[in-house]
Parts: structure tokens; C-alpha cells; sequence
């Protein structure tokens, strides 16, 4: 049976020279434990469908999707959490071995093809076979470090472009092309992953104490937090956690909401506006909400949600801060807040129940993971990489 969906492919940058130049049993442990970060990283509604060495190849059906921001933010949350995982050996190691001392070699590129593909099961293992698959594949060895000097880079095919609708000017991606045998010319969209990194370890900010919180409501929905994420970010059901009629977004960053962006939410005749002060996927929304008052001085609150992997699914906790601004004023929002409160607490448990709904109908049976033993992954990926080694 074909279907047409999205392939990924995550590949460790510069692992063959470094076995080259390391010893093997330190060298098989690093893989190992790379590897399984790049697994662990692999959520729906991606499914993992085999190793390849010292990469993961990945897949996702196109239909219930999720949106090209999610999607784009999943692959740079992996890559941020590579990065850290890299640093963290650097920093931990006291082992003075060429493994352990060129670990700070090892980087990671993306690789996303939309196309057609079938499903080969034999035994446990399922495989993916096509031309798509192959065209993925043949990508792995490119000119984009050479022609550009990025070493560590997201890229997309011209169809993953188009099937994800993306801006890449917005997205400030830059343009290039390989010539691959068999297929010809192949254009392809590159972003830079470095600066994504840099970008990250600037946040994890303290916005607010715990003597500031005004209220906290919480509810627990038995769906993967990457698909709360998703869900919370699109209109239909973000208006339900807000209690809005509608909403507008305001200076996007790189043709995406993120920091520093502004929501324009209307509830009948009023505007609130809400400033993004963090955005962090799949983690947390820090907002600085407005509140119409009258008087020169801004009332305003902070909004907090948080979403928490735990065994049953996601819990979406919603923080709002004590208002700040003139006493009137802000005595005045304290009250409407807080009479507003069960409200809101339906809202989030709607939220919950509209999106387990959806989440049901269209993803719920359609997703797996394949499993790998970990004892299994260094040794498998390093035969892989002799293997390939022996026949060029």
C-alpha cells in the first residue's frame, strides 16, 4: 500500500572520522548514547522505522499532520537537546582517550523529503521502500558544507517546502541545489541550526515568584504533549483556553509566533493584547497580558502554560499572575479575575475533552514506534558504518 507523507532523517555530522581516529569501545558508547537521544527525540507523529548507522530515519503519514511550525520546532528542539547532550560529555569527561577528547567534533543534520513511500514489514522490523525514500537518502551526501560553510543544517526538498506551505525568506532559510544521480537537479531549502542553539540557551528566564501567583488551573489530557502543543497553538482551540471569540498575531519572527510577538485577542468589542516574553516548544508560554483599564498606566498580568510530559499523557497547567498597576485599577482586575475563575477552569477542561476527541479520531491508531534495544543500537550502527566503510 502507498502512502505519501514526510521523511526525516537525522544524521550525526563527522562520526565516521571520528571512529576512525578514537578508540572503539568509547567511540561505541558515544554512538549509543546519541543515538538513543535522537530516538528519544523522535515523537509523534513521527514513527521511528530503522537505524542506519550513525542515523535515525523517521516518518509521518500527511494525513492529521501537525502544523509546519510544530513540526519545524520538533526538529530544532532535538537539535538544541543534542547540542546540551554534547556539552554535558565535554564537561563531565575526565577520560583522556582521542573518543572522548574529539566528542566536541560530532554535530547533526536534518533531512526532510514529502513524497510516496510503502511500508515493508518483515518480521518485527518495518522498512520503508520507494523512490522517495531513496531520493532522501542520496541527499545525505550533498555540497551544502562546502558551498556554504553551514556544517550543521536543516534541509527540505522543494515538495517538503510546498507540502508544509512555508515562507523560507521568513523562515530564513537560503536557497541551493545538488545535482543526484539518477534524479538530476534537486532544489532544496538550508537553515543554519547553530543559531537556533545560541537562541535557546538564552532562555529558561524567572519571570514571576511563587508570592506573585494570583491562581493556577491544571488539567490532565491523556494525549502526547507534542500534540497538545500543536493543538494549543492553533486557533480553533486556542480561543477555548483564552475564552476568546478570535484572535490576531502581530510581528512573527522568522514567518513564526515566538518571542516577542504580540496576540491581538478580541472578546466581543474588547481588545487584550498579549505579549509572547518566551516561547519555549513544547515546554512553556510565558505571556504579559494587557488588561483594558482606564488611566495612563498599564494593568497588566502574567500568563504562564506549561506542558508537562506524565505517564497518562500531558498536564497543561495555566499560571496568571497578581495584576500590577495603579491600586484602583488593579484591585479592580484581581476581582474579575478571580470571579472569572471557574470559567476559565471550564475552559481548560473543553480544551481537554475537544482536543482528545480529534486526537482520537485521527492519530490515536495510527501511531507507533519502533523499538530498539539499547545494548543493540551502538554495535548495530557501528557494523552499518563498516559495512559502508568496506564497499567505498
Amino acid at each position: 500500500m502507498e502512502h505519501r507523507g514526510f521523511l526525516l532523517i537525522a544524521d550525526i555530522t563527522g562520526y565516521t572520522s571520528y571512529l576512525n581516529d578514537s578508540e572503539l569501545e568509547h567511540a561505541q558508547q558515544t554512538l549509543t548514547d546519541l543515538l538513543e537521544l535522537l530516538m528519544d527525540q523522535t515523537r509523534p507523529p513521527l514513527t521511528i522505522t530503522q537505524l542506519e548507522g550513525d542515523a535515525v530515519l523517521s516518518y509521518a503519514l500527511a494525513e492529521g499532520f501537525v502544523t509546519a511550525q510544530t513540526f519545524l520546532e520538533r526538529i530544532e528542539e532535538t537539535y538544541v537537546e543534542f547540542r546540551r547532550a554534547i556539552e554535558l560529555m565535554v564537561l563531565n569527561n575526565t577520560c583522556k582517550c582521542n573518543a572522548c577528547a574529539n566528542v566536541s567534533a560530532l554535530d547533526v543534520k536534518f533531512f526532510v523529503h514529502y513524497g510516496s513511500f510503502a511500508i515493508q514489514s518483515v518480521g518485527d522490523i518495518r522498512q520503508l521502500v520507494g523512490i522517495d525514500v531513496n531520493l532522501v537518502h542520496r541527499l545525505l551526501k550533498n555540497s551544502v558544507t562546502a558551498d556554504t560553510g553551514v556544517r550543521a543544517y536543516l534541509l527540505l526538498t522543494e515538495p517538503a517546502v510546498d507540502a508544509l506551505g512555508l515562507d523560507p525568506d521568513a523562515e530564513g532559510m537560503v536557497s541551493h541545489s545538488e545535482v543526484v544521480p539518477d534524479f538530476g537537479e534537486v532544489s532544496v531549502m538550508v537553515e543554519d541550526m547553530h543559531p537556533v542553539y545560541e537562541a535557546a540557551k538564552q532562555l529558561g528566564r524567572t519571570f514571576y515568584g511563587p508570592e506573585d501567583v494570583l491562581m493556577t488551573l491544571a488539567t490532565d489530557i491523556p494525549v502526547p504533549v507534542e500534540h497538545v502543543w500543536n493543538y494549543a497553538n492553533q486557533s480553533e482551540f486556542r480561543n477555548i483556553i483564552i475564552g476568546s471569540d478570535s484572535y490576531e498575531v502581530v510581528d512573527r519572527k522568522n514567518g513564526r509566533v515566538g518571542s516577542g510577538s504580540t496576540y491581538q485577542c478580541y472578546h466581543g468589542k474588547m481588545t487584550v493584547a498579549q505579549l509572547v516574553m518566551e516561547w519555549l516548544p513544547f515546554e512553556r508560554v510565558v505571556l504579559q497580558q494587557l488588561i483594558p483599564m482606564p488611566g495612563r498606566r498599564p494593568t497588566q498580568t502574567i500568563l504562564d502554560l506549561q506542558f508537562a510530559p506524565i505517564d497518562e499523557g500531558t498536564r497543561l497547567s495555566h499560571s496568571a499572575t497578581r495584576p500590577t498597576g495603579p491600586l484602583l485599577q488593579r484591585s479592580l482586575a484581581k476581582l474579575m479575575m478571580t470571579a472569572r475563575r471557574g470559567r476559565a477552569q471550564a475552559g481548560m477542561d473543553e480544551f481537554r475533552d475537544r482536543i482528545l476527541e480529534d486526537y482520537t479520531a485521527n492519530h490515536q491508531h495510527r501511531e507507533t514506534r519502533q523499538e530498539f534495544p539499547s545494548s543493540l543500537i551502538g554495535a548495530a550502527a557501528l557494523d552499518s558504518l563498516k559495512d559502508n566503510q568496506a564497499g567505498t
